[in-house]
């Protein structure tokens, strides 16, 4: 196999999920080029990714973005292209590539059915972590089993100084990071709860606390810090290659279920996840000693991104009740950064 091509458009958390999957090939076919066609939003994650060879980057949104894609795909003739987003589109991309061959996920693990008429094989399991899905498609392929790599580069650690300045801490002293924001407004913890888990870091295990944003919620994060008695500040804007070198440098985040709490889990950021409508076990942080806190169980709208329900499930979810798992998740781990 000398040419692979691998479809997964987005979003951020999904990129993060494929790239073991992507590892796994580089190490049985060291030789080989691998392409990656992504959605241009998120093109930024794949240039930290060194085993990647090409990023190919189209607007999803544009026909003729998509044409132009089309026609660059063929131009390389792959022998492979592996679709891991189960969508019309991204199964029409792979295809429309002029692949020999266009492997997928079976029908029942497909998010949209149709995607299955334009692959030539299928293969894959319907494994309890998405993570776990993802590698089982490369069986397709010959790679039976394969240890879990993130092959992610840190390239901007000049932001954990920046952080620690806006802290007022010193040069080397560690720090927390608080994640408030997600795409999903029901999967977002109540502000109020976050500020007492900063107060509880301070009090508990003298951490100040950076508290991330994203486009939009630059507000959110200002409401974070005003209710935190002084435990938190803003963190500085961010490109992915900065979100990327402050998770590894902190100590810990507190997230609920975002692409930014899952890039922290793959360069090696203790976790502490907050999880409501999405299932920990299929999307949850992958490593052993990250601690979950869900009410997934409870939950009465999975995998829907507004919550319809009288009660809201995260709301029962007491600050205590993180701060007692970050205290338990970083027991016995160095209190430098």
């Amino acid at each position: 196999m000398n040419k692979v091509l691998i479809v997964r458009l987005g979003a951020l958390g999904d990129l993060v999920h494929t790239l073991p999957a992507a590892a796994a090939i580089r190490r049985e076919f060291p030789r080989a080029r691998i392409d990656w066609l992504v959605d241009e939003r998120h093109r930024e994650l794949l240039d930290l990714v060194p085993i990647i060879d090409r990023r190919l980057a189209i607007r999803t949104s544009s026909a003729a973005s998509l044409v132009d894609a089309i026609r660059e795909l063929r131009r390389t003739h792959y022998d492979v292209a592996l679709d891991f987003q189960g969508l019309l589109k991204s199964a029409v991309l792979a295809r429309s590539s002029g692949a020999t061959r266009v492997i997928g996920f079976p029908v029942p693990l497909l998010r949209e059915r149709t995607a299955s008429v334009f692959y030539t094989e299928t293969a894959g399991v319907d494994a309890a972590h998405i993570i776990k899905k993802n590698v089982s498609l490369l069986r397709a392929v010959g790679i039976q089993h394969s240890a879990i790599e993130f092959p992610i580069e840190i390239r901007k650690p000049e932001i954990a100084d920046a952080a620690r300045n806006r802290l007022g801490i010193g040069e080397r002293d560690p720090f927390a990071i608080i994640n408030p924001g997600a795409a999903w407004p029901n999967k977002r913890w109540a502000p109020v709860y976050f500020a007492e888990v900063a107060v509880l870091l301070k009090k508990r295990r003298g951490l100040s606390s950076i508290v991330l944003w994203g486009p939009g919620e630059e507000r959110l994060a200002q409401d974070v810090v005003d209710a935190s008695q002084g435990a938190a500040a803003v963190s500085p804007p961010t490109t992915l290659a900065e979100l990327v070198s402050l998770a590894k440098a902190a100590v810990v985040m507190v997230s609920g279920d975002t692409g930014p709490m899952h890039v922290a889990g793959a360069v090696g950021t203790p976790l502490i996840g907050i999880y409501g409508p999405t299932s920990p076990e299929r999307n949850g942080p992958w490593a052993s000693r990250d601690l979950i806190v869900s009410r997934f169980d409870q939950c009465q709208c999975h995998y829907q991104r507004q919550c319809h329900a009288k009660c809201w499930c995260l709301l029962e979810i007491s600050p205590r009740e993180v701060m007692d798992l970050v205290d338990e998740r970083l027991e016995g781990l160095p209190t430098h950064a």
